[in-house]
């Protein structure tokens, strides 16, 4: 028994636990104090410990033992709200009433209400068979899933999936419909061709086999290539029917955990219709590397699908690593410790190991049914050493390996041949498959041969059988076991190893366990670990286990118990949908760093209402073409050739052709490339972020500072061509201020490699004593002069613009759009307010002052200027500064004086903007110092049409 706590103590945790859940209601309602000033994994800690003190809590409340009259617990059975229910209680809804009592309930109680959770999987956890127009009977169907979700006190869980059934009538879907409620049941009614197309054909003949690495259907690629579009197009739509339930039955604050692979679309279909739902998703197969899932011809848009998802969870990290693998190498996203990143979103991807019902198994031995089965069992078996094998009769649980390895072991091991016998459980399984029927036979034919060779009159060393085992028979044979042998060629987990560790108390049986099996990542420290193809590796295994002394056996199966009896099931669950509502509250932190969407009103009416605007406008991923369709950048040699968006020709020309308006194309690229796409505009051009600068109607001039050195260039010229020799389809430019060495089209694990390893020599070689910077892009490694950056420039390209007359009035409008590094951003807060301002005589941009409810991003404020306002030398008297603020800006007199006085690299100077008046944008990159986000080349095309529109209203 638990040690009971104090009132006092009692007390603290019920508090602590209320301040808890209540925190999951709404993200406003959070605790800020003690959560989100934390850590993420100081959180986790303490809700996992408020979890296991709230169990403790529900034992000493009641203060009384939960076993029956006759000391046992019975078979099924789980303890909620302090009191042992059986399964079929559990999904009945007469235990309702004792087990989730309404809210003003909890609250009286001091316990808030529960979170609703929605399990959404492929079969509900019931199976229909209908008895009449409107009746219909229910059983309880028992697996991994179902227990490790039934026995959770901590959510409201209701289940969402198929009954198993075709129910095409009114009357029998509305009757199916209301039986179900009673078992906190949703059912999804699929009629038979979706079944067929979906469930046999999509998910069990393409996607079963790939996950498991068998690839694509062998017996007919034909047939299947032919099959997969319309196949594919039923799981859609099988996803949306489950997606169009889980809607209708959602509230707010519900969490939405969806299972399996017959699920992967379900997560998009629940964000485009609520994109704040809580939407988890949990792979319960292996999934394979990204040279298997690149042969799937859907393989895009299902793991787009999967990444709406907030979190993703798998088995082992094993199968996390290739889905973040998949998704940087065939989706070109970035992959990070946490999980995918896509344009500022973060898909939380991790492993959470599933477990069993421990103590479901332990309790089950000490029935009186099970107990009989046991001596029976020994008795049956007197003398002879017990082996174990339970799988279903599938391709992938290695059943002949299994066997070729037992008849290996008794050609070699004569004098085992009548101490020995092996138990194999085959659960049949598609026994309609043709490839199924033929393992079925091969299995048989096998188990002959071996029986006939070393079998005797009284006894034979392999029992088969085709068919499946009651609890309590299965827990009996697990408890007489010696060996038990698990020989997957490829499985997700495999919790027959949990459940045969959970039965050996007594026994302490030794585990052969495969190494493809996920249970190796959690059970392999006290298993026998095997390659299952390797027969020779799996009879010597089988001789070592059978041979094993007593203390090592032990020492093996305590360690192994220990994890099983501490991984359970139930902390699977909770653990995971723990970590969900925090991804979630991460997730929206996350969202208050990125800028909101475009105001385009207050842009247009700023833009019409000035009278001389100033745009200046990155080129890469700002002006230039759209990737394909896809999105996918597969097209090295197009991409490589930057081209200006073919809509964009025609609003440029337009803005570039009206006298109030000035268009500087601020760039990284070098010079021929601007001169190539912007040639024909009459606009500024900067080349090298700012290094050169010329007007179309001009020729190219160098703001370079004059101590600027260059003598570092041939050194680092060496390295990169040394590492794009090394990295296949890497390239890197050699501009004259600059080099850049880019990896994007390489292999992302390789060109990371390698990138690191370039940095690591240049920090310590070539530029170790030089004045230059390091900056890291997505895929690239640029090297330039310290200072370099297209906010540093901006100064003086501002003042080469006034000095060659192409400014006639103070620039009192600023629209600034691009896809910075991060390096770069300081372009945006170039023109923002400083805080605190000096004066309002010395400052280049006025406080601000939002217009029409208009404020600006939070970030705006962070950084001010790089170049301080007070440094800047003034250049027209005071009365003159008065007819700058207050006159219409055309005095002649005014800019007479200033062109005599101002300096080449004093353009800051002739700003006359307001807060409102200024607008930053950042394209594609959500994490910004800009006010507002464009999505795409596509939003920029759209903004700048309506600017040219608002020219001609």
């Amino acid at each position: 028994m638990m040690k009971v706590k104090s009132s006092e103590e009692i007390n603290i945790l019920q508090k602590d636990l209320a301040e808890l859940q209540t925190r999951d209601m709404s993200f406003e309602n959070y605790n800020h104090s003690s959560a989100i000033l934390r850590t993420r994994l100081d959180r986790l800690l303490r809700e996992r410990e408020l979890r296991r003190s709230n169990r403790s809590l529900h034992v000493n409340e009641e203060g009384k033992d939960y076993r029956g009259d006759n000391g046992t617990v019975g078979d099924g059975q789980s303890f909620v709200g302090g009191e042992w229910l059986d399964v079929e209680q559990l999904l009945d809804g007469i235990a309702l009433p004792k087990v989730l009592t309404d809210s003003r309930q909890y609250m009286q109680n001091g316990r808030p209400p529960k979170q609703r959770l929605l399990v959404v999987a492929n079969r509900l956890p019931v199976s229909a068979n209908r008895r009449g127009e409107d009746s219909w009977a229910l059983e309880v169907s028992v697996g991994g899933l179902v227990s490790a979700l039934l026995g959770i006190n901590e959510f409201e869980t209701r289940w969402i999936g198929w009954a198993g059934v075709n129910v095409p009538d009114e009357i029998g879907q509305r009757s199916l419909t209301l039986a179900l409620a009673e078992k906190r049941c949703i059912p999804v009614f699929l009629d038979e061709e979706i079944v067929h197309q979906y469930y046999n054909g999509y998910c069990n003949n393409i996607l079963w086999p790939l996950f498991h690495y068998l690839g694509l259907p062998q017996e007919d690629r034909l047939a299947t290539t032919r099959s997969f579009q319309s196949q594919f197009d039923a799981y859609r739509r099988a996803n949306q029917m489950f997606a169009d339930v889980v809607n209708e039955h959602y509230e707010d604050g519900d969490v939405v955990w969806c299972h399996d692979y017959h699920l992967m679309f379900l997560p998009q279909c629940l964000k485009d219709h609520n994109i704040n739902m809580k939407v988890g998703w949990f792979l319960h197969t292996p999934f394979p590397s990204s040279e298997i899932h690149r042969t799937l011809p859907s393989r895009s848009e299902l793991l787009r699908s999967v990444l709406a998802a907030d979190l993703v969870g798998f088995h082992t990290y094993d199968y996390a690593r290739h889905f973040v693998s998949a998704c940087t190498r065939i989706l070109g996203l970035e992959g990070t410790p946490d999980g995918v990143e896509d344009q500022g979103k973060l898909t939380r991807v991790a492993a959470f190991p599933i477990g069993i019902d421990s103590e479901r198994f332990i309790r089950a031995l000490e029935l009186p049914q099970v107990r009989n089965d046991i001596q029976q069992l020994k008795e049956r078996f007197s003398g002879r050493k017990v082996m174990l094998g339970v799988d279903r009769l599938d391709m992938i649980k290695g059943i002949p390996q299994k066997i070729l390895a037992f008849e290996k072991f008794l050609e070699e091991n004569p004098n085992w041949r009548d101490k020995v016998v092996l138990i194999q459980i085959a659960v049949p399984t598609r026994t309609d498959v043709p490839e199924y029927q033929k393992l079925t036979c091969q299995v048989h034919e096998i188990v002959g041969r071996i029986n006939g060779r070393f079998g005797t009159l009284t006894a034979v060393p392999i029992h088969h059988l085709d068919r499946s085992l009651d609890f309590h028979a299965l827990c009996a044979l697990y408890a007489v076991t010696d060996v038990a042998l698990v020989t997957s060629l490829r499985d997700g987990m495999n919790l027959v190893s949990y459940e045969y560790v959970a039965c050996q108390a007594s026994k302490k049986g030794v585990l052969i366990l495969s190494e493809f099996a996920g249970a190796a990542q959690s059970l392999g420290a006290g298993a026998i670990l095997v390659n299952p193809w390797n027969i020779t590796e799996v009879a010597a295994s089988i001789g070592y286990a059978l041979n094993m002394p007593a203390d090592e056996r032990e020492k093996r199966h305590q360690h192994n118990f220990m994890h099983v009896t501490t991984h359970t099931s139930q902390e699977w669950a909770e653990t995971f949908v723990s970590e969900l509502n925090d991804t979630v509250v991460e997730a929206q932190l996350r969202t208050k760093q990125i800028p909101p969407p475009i105001p385009s009103i207050n842009v247009l009416e700023s833009f019409s209402q000035s009278n001389n605007r100033l745009l200046i406008l990155g080129f890469n991923a700002t002006l230039t073409e759209p990737l394909d369709a896809n999105g996918r950048r597969i097209d090295q040699f197009k991409e490589m050739q930057l081209k200006l968006h073919p809509d964009l020709k025609d609003p440029l020309k337009k803005l570039c052709d009206d006298p109030r308006t000035t268009i500087v194309v601020l760039s990284g690229s070098d010079r021929s490339l601007l001169d190539e796409n912007f040639g024909e505009f009459n606009m500024w051009l900067a080349a090298e972020h700012g290094m050169f600068l010329r007007s179309t109607q001009g020729e190219w001039m160098t703001t370079m500072p004059e101590n600027l050195h260059m003598d570092w260039v041939d050194s680092v010229k060496h390295v990169f061509e040394y590492f794009t020799e090394r990295t296949p389809r890497s390239h890197f430019e050699l501009r004259e201020t600059s080099l850049v060495w880019n990896y994007k089209y390489a292999d992302v694990e390789f060109g990371r490699l390698q990138s690191k390893d370039m940095l690591q020599h240049l920090w310590t070689g070539p530029i170790s004593n030089a004045s230059v910077e390091v900056v890291q892009g997505g895929r690239s490694v640029e090297v330039r002069a310290v200072g370099v950056t297209k906010g540093a420039a901006i100064d003086r390209i501002l003042g080469e613009i006034v000095h060659h007359n192409d400014v006639n009035s103070p620039i009192d409008y600023v629209l600034c759009i691009g896809h910075f590094l991060p390096k770069d951003e300081d372009i945006y807060t170039f023109f923002e307010p400083e805080l605190p301002a000096p004066s309002p005589s010395t400052s280049r941009v006025n406080s601000p002052s939002p217009v029409n409810g208009l404020a600006p991003h939070p970030s705006a404020n962070k950084g001010g200027s790089k170049i301080s306002s007070s440094s800047l030398k003034q250049p027209f008297s005071a009365p003159e500064k008065k007819l700058c603020n207050n006159g219409n800006g055309n005095g002649t007199g005014w800019w007479s004086a200033l062109r005599e006085k101002i300096s080449v690299h004093e353009g800051s100077s002739v700003l006359d903007l307001k807060s409102e008046n200024y607008f930053s944008f950042t394209v594609g990159r959500k994490r910004s110092s800009a006010r507002y986000l464009l999505n795409s080349s596509a939003d920029v095309v759209s903004l700048l049409n309506e600017l040219t529109e608002s020219l001609q209203s």
